[in-house]
């Protein structure tokens, strides 16, 4: 099993205000310490079919934001995405289109792809979540480690990552189970699921299962 780590590997992204970012970071946590100064200079140049709603706050065509949603600045939200009752976006946070993010999550310094969904009762900061990517209820992106010191990925190989706050790392089409706690600096592959209350860690490879935290099965169609 192959457990890739580096942004071609795990993202295919088609969001054209992202793409240069993708591009340019060999590895997707070095977005991380970007993502506030990309999302201002999108916001100072101005975006085509997009509105600034508030100062610092641009959205695009037919999105949905619930009365009861917090939006901070700088945030970037893309065409189509749904923002439901409670969610609080606490600032630094750049969506693709048509995402949900649900009721009573809470959303920093992050980049979520196209389609991916975030429905109920989420934490995700400092994260990268991809294409489709899907968060059950309850399921979190713990990204600060007990000791405070700098996150290490612990892939094929450790890599010394610099970076005190790593949430998960959720490839195209990771599908994450209800109640799971994705542990700081966790690389979940493409389309690969988590059973539920499962608590993660380190790099899981893609096209996978996770029935608990060292237990991993190929889908059987990759068998």
């Amino acid at each position: 099993m192959n457990k890739l780590v580096k942004t071609c590997d795990l993202y295919e992204c088609n969001v054209p205000y992202l793409k240069d970012l993708f591009d340019s970071c060999e590895y997707p946590w070095e977005m991380l310490p970007k993502i506030k100064n990309l999302a201002l200079s999108l916001i100072e140049s101005g975006m085509e079919d997009f509105t600034e709603i508030k100062p610092g706050v641009l959205v695009g065509k037919d999105v949905k934001i619930a009365d009861t949603a917090t939006i901070d600045a700088p945030a970037i939200i893309g065409h189509g995405t749904e923002i439901r009752p409670g969610a609080y976006i606490r600032g630094s946070v750049i969506t693709g289109s048509n995402c949900v993010l649900g009721n009573s999550s809470e959303f920093k310094n992050c980049i979520i792809l196209d389609k991916a969904q975030i429905p109920h009762y989420n934490y995700v900061g400092d994260s990268v979540l991809g294409n489709r990517a899907h968060m059950g209820a309850g399921s979190i992106c713990s990204n600060l480690k007990s000791d405070g010191k700098a996150v290490v990925i612990h892939g094929e190989e450790e890599i010394e990552t610099g970076l005190r706050k790593i949430g998960g790392i959720l490839a195209d089409g990771a599908d994450i189970g209800c109640g799971c706690v994705i542990n700081p600096g966790t690389v979940i592959g493409r389309n690969t699921s988590a059973y539920p209350l499962t608590p993660l860690r380190g790099v899981y490879p893609s096209n996978s299962i996770i029935k608990a935290t060292d237990k991993i099965v190929l889908r059987e169609e990759n068998a």
